[in-house]
């Protein structure tokens, strides 16, 4: 239980403070409607009814008065122009697609994948089930929650920024107790209408956990500015200079046709924006946030910077691996941004 208690108060920190919103995106203020039936006085009985209604039905709808605009959180899948004409997503894939049942593609290493030829119709029907927070011990467990976090982001996201990166020009805290130091810059693409501190603070926040990769004690890792000696840069660039930046490092991020997934370079860790704003599709459906799903991304492509391959799904109801490819498919398992989990290191088998 005391291990469950961990890894449910460190993900609900997460989900508490992410993700942060971008300079020129306007937050969206709820509006508060005043019920158009008002039954004589008994409000308490109106009120009590309306609760009976929620536990009934499973489920709460929330409504707001924010205005149609780019950066407006959503808790429903949304349309954006980042995919291909006729898709939902930017995924290359419409929404509803079944996860891949054929060979795991291994994106990130020497070689140059495709794998528009994974994601095919759904084979499926039915509700996907609820998100749960991940732990080792008991997958299970729900933290009960009075808001309800992002799930992506709405508004068209910019296909092709400037090809150039603004870098962040703070150096940050050491994370990590002991083991090797590694220093890395945080860069935005310039046009790409992010915010370089803001990402940098959420990558920042995801490598310092509990639960990233400095959690072994053979780690350290710290932010240096832009024109500090550095090891590796975290990039967060369009789809379009993704594309090029992970091509020419010799992996192709395309799904159908369409730049989708993130990569590692050599030296470079580039996250795609399409992900960064509006997530998967499969996490949208199971309701993961958008938080969890940016957590999850930044620490699967560090640990390709650091060494480590892809993993497989250990079992049906477990928690995914962080090295498991959760952007393409979660086979079976549930959706998790950690590499350590209760304090221990959580691995799939190797692929």
């Amino acid at each position: 239980m005391a291990a469950r208690g961990g890894i449910l108060t460190r993900m609900s920190a997460l989900l508490r403070h992410g993700p942060r919103w971008s300079r020129g995106i306007r937050r969206p203020r709820t509006a508060l409607r005043r019920p158009s039936v008002v039954i004589g006085r008994s409000r308490p009985a109106v009120l009590a009814t309306v609760l009976l209604l929620v536990v009934v039905s499973g489920g709460l709808a929330v409504t707001t008065g924010a205005r149609p605009g780019a950066g407006r959180p959503v808790t429903h899948p949304v349309a954006t122009s980042a995919g291909p004409p006729g898709a939902a997503f930017s995924t290359g894939y419409a929404p509803g697609a079944a996860e891949a049942t054929g060979p795991v593609v291994e994106l990130g290493r020497a070689g140059v994948a495709d794998v528009s030829g994974l994601l095919g119709p759904s084979t499926a029907a039915g509700p996907v089930p609820p998100f749960t927070m991940p732990s080792a011990e008991q997958p299970g467990g729900v933290v009960p929650t009075t808001t309800v976090p992002p799930l992506a982001l709405s508004g068209p996201v910019p296909a092709a920024g400037r090809g150039t990166f603004g870098y962040d020009d703070r150096a940050g805290a050491t994370l990590g107790r002991s083991g090797v130091l590694r220093r890395y810059r945080v860069a935005v693409e310039n046009g790409s209408g992010e915010d370089v501190r803001d990402f940098s603070d959420q990558v920042q926040a995801a490598l310092t956990g509990p639960g990233s990769w400095v959690d072994g004690g053979q780690l350290r890792l710290r932010r240096v500015p832009g024109d500090a000696p550095y090891d590796f840069t975290v990039q967060l660039a369009t789809r379009s200079t993704a594309g090029r930046l992970c091509r020419a490092g010799g992996v192709d991020i395309r799904v159908g046709g369409v730049p989708y997934t993130s990569c590692r370079a050599p030296g470079r860790v580039i996250l795609n924006l399409d992900r960064w704003r509006t997530s998967v599709p499969h996490f949208v459906r199971a309701g993961v946030p958008l938080a969890l799903y940016r957590t999850y991304v930044v620490n699967h492509e560090v640990g390709h910077q650091l060494g480590h391959r892809h993993e497989g799904c250990p079992g049906a109801g477990r928690p995914a691996p962080v090295m498991q490819q959760q952007s393409l498919f979660l086979r079976g398992c549930t959706a998790n941004p950690w590499p350590y989990l209760d304090g221990r290191r959580y691995a799939g088998p190797a692929l």
